[in-house]
Parts: structure tokens; sequence; C-alpha cells
């Protein structure tokens, strides 16, 4: 991307250097990098406790917790084998928890440093049911009250969302009856309306425009960059923040998925960087290694900028009005129109890229992204690293 004024031109010399000078990833070995060690920023960790409500101290602990919780679950994950249930970031004990179905499996997933809960149903079991669910939601849609659906391997079961106070309606019990018959559920009920894209109208000063709608880039790859399917179509053409042209859709799905790889063109470079917004300083991308549920995690966008929360469900159906969006991640995190496509960051690990969700900013909400180890796999694309 081309420089900018501002927080664009505040990228070090530094920075630049590890932009440049980065050894590329191949698209496979993107997929699954070891996470990150390097010590966070004073910067990080503030805005990290003020999303999260806790001390400074108790932010600086969690997150180097959370590093340690990321590079085990790979471990934990081959040592439970069949048995494996689902694991989670505990932020009470500051460990991984690994479900297992059976209890002689404990002892090698205890061994990679991991706490074991032992529970009925595999995660292989739990999403065979959730894709039963996704099945019949193709064939005939889900109620609108019916906001989403996801495995939550702390409850293991699948648990589906239900707007506070619509459970009893025809059409929603019907729903939940035919559910019920493909697997485990848990129906629980939501507060928030049905979520919605963050796409927004052409806002002066902002990344990346696509018609009339404003996005938020997501991560650079090499050779243009990842970000929200529901931003523009293949074939489209994309503006930068200044108006000139940037690039090209090259590939784009929504529904069903929410991603989309742009080319860019000449005059324009990729960096390795999520933009701080001035909150934080701008973060450095080091790889993509996956981030458990419970896990803290940080947003980035044109509209809001920079807000953290935590991983609250992976694999979780959308019921956007626009068709279902499948194995995306829900987090408490906040966003608005124009977020879209923006980055989710869990340390330097790039996690995805923002899709919709329900609130805003000022009193809070839910959003959800597109895993982006999933897009750079579609694609064919290798995540630009510092």
């Amino acid at each position: 991307m081309r420089h900018r004024t501002g927080v664009r031109l505040g990228l070090s010399t530094l920075l630049m250097l590890g932009a440049f000078g980065a050894t590329a990833l191949s698209p496979s070995a993107a997929a699954a990098p070891a996470a990150d060690t390097a010590p966070v920023s004073a910067e990080v960790v503030t805005a990290v406790a003020r999303g999260l409500a806790v001390s400074e101290d108790r932010a600086r602990e969690r997150l180097a917790q959370e590093a340690d919780a990321m590079k085990t679950e790979p471990k934990a994950r081959r040592a439970a084998g069949s048995a494996y249930a689902g694991s989670w970031f505990d932020a009470s004990s500051g460990r991984l928890t690994v479900a297992v179905t059976a209890q002689e499996r404990s002892a090698a997933v205890e061994a990679t440093g991991a706490d074991v809960r032992v529970v009925r149903h595999s995660a292989a079991e739990l999403d065979a049911a959730k894709s039963r669910i996704d099945a019949r939601a193709e064939r005939k849609a889900a109620p609108a009250a019916v906001s989403s659906w996801h495995v939550d391997p702390r409850a293991n079961t699948v648990v589906v969302n239900v707007r506070k106070g619509a459970a009893d309606s025809a059409a929603v019990r019907e729903f939940l009856a035919r559910a019920a018959t493909d697997g485990p559920i848990e129906v629980r009920a939501t507060v928030g309306g049905r979520p919605a894209t963050f796409a927004a109208g052409t806002v002066g000063g902002d990344p990346y425009y696509t018609g009339n709608v404003r996005c938020s880039i997501g991560f650079s790859v090499h050779g243009g960059f990842v970000t929200a399917g529901h931003c523009g179509s293949p074939g489209g053409a994309v503006r930068g923040w200044d108006g000139s042209a940037m690039g090209t859709f090259q590939g784009s799905s929504f529904p069903g998925n929410d991603y989309a790889y742009v080319s860019i063109h000449s005059g324009w470079w990729t960096v390795p960087v999520v933009l701080g917004w001035g909150t934080v300083p701008d973060r450095l991308v080091r790889g993509s290694a996956e981030a458990p549920v419970g896990s803290s995690i940080c947003r980035s966008g044109s509209t809001t900028h920079w807000h953290c929360g935590t991983v609250l469900a992976k694999n979780e159906t959308v019921n956007y009005s626009q068709g279902a969006v499948y194995q995306m991640t829900k987090t408490s995190v906040c966003a608005e129109p124009g977020d879209s496509g923006g980055s989710f960051i869990s340390g330097e690990q790039a996690q995805g890229v923002t899709s919709g969700g329900w609130g805003n900013c000022g009193s809070g909400g839910e959003t959800w992204f597109q895993p982006v180890n999933e897009i750079l796999s579609v694609y064919g694309l290798t995540l630009h690293t510092a």
C-alpha cells in the first residue's frame, strides 16, 4: 500500500525493513506457524486491559499465558488423537484446557502442558452434528430469530443462539425440534439483534472503496490483501484511501463464506502490518497461529479503529439476512459499518477478517470473523509476515 499521512507515515525504518526483508512462507507453512513470543508493548497491554476490564498487570500476565496456550494447542490435539473434543483457554487457571472422550488419553495430553476434561462427545461428532444442521438450513433457511449456531467445546454440545423472547414462535420451535434430531444441542437466548455485515457507504479518508461501499483491509499477502467477501465481487475495481486505482477483486465468496482476495496494482505495495490507529503501535504480523476459545483478541478497522475482547466461539454458522455463513469465529469485540474486512489479531498472529455482528462500540456487541488460514488455503496465498 502507499504511504499516507499520520499513522501510516509513523512506520519505523525497522518495521519497513521487516516488511521488505521478510522470508516468504509457502501457503502450507503459513497455515500453522509457531506462535510469536516477542514481548507486547505497553500500549497493547493497556488496550487489552481496557477491553477485558482487568488491571494492566493481569492483562500482561494473561497475554503471556495465552501465548503459551497457543503453542500448546497443536501438540495437545495430536496427543488426544481421535478422542479430541475441543479446547479453550481458561482465564481462571491461565492454562489451556483440552476435552477428550477417552480417559486413557489424559496423561498424554497433560504431558503437553494442558489441563484435561473428560466428556461424552468428540469434536468430530459435534462437528458432524453441526454440519447436519447447516445442511437443513441450506434446504430451508433458518428463521430470522435464530441468529447463529456453533460447537461449544466447554459445554460439549452444539449451541443454538435464539433472540431473547423468540424461542416460542412456531418457526423457531420447528427449527429447534429438527436440530435436536441431528445431535446434542443447547438453546441459548441472545440479547442482540439479527447479525449484519459491517460495510458502509463512501466516507472520505478511509482505506479502500469499491463502488459506493467502504471496507477495511484485512491482512497483506504477497500480491495483495485479504478482506471480507461481502465487500466486492470478482473483477470489481478497488480504490485506495486517496481515491486512486488500487487493485481488483480476484476472488470473493459471500454468503456461505465471507472472504475475498484483492490483487494490487503498480504503485501500491504490501507490508506485514496491522494499524494501531494511535491507540497502540502498529502491529507487525509474524504468523497465523490460531488462538484458542477464551483468548483475548483485538480488531483494527477503518471506522472504530482498535478494540479488544475475547474469542467466544469457533465454527459458528451465522444467519445473515443474505444467507448463512459457515465456520466463523465469534468474539466479544465491537464493530461498526466500515469495519468489514478489517484485521483480527492476537499478539502478532493474524486470526481473521471482520465479517459482521450486532451492536456498536458505544453500547457493545459481538462480532464474527472469517478465519484467515482458510482464506490463504482457498486462494493459495502466502501471508506477508515480518
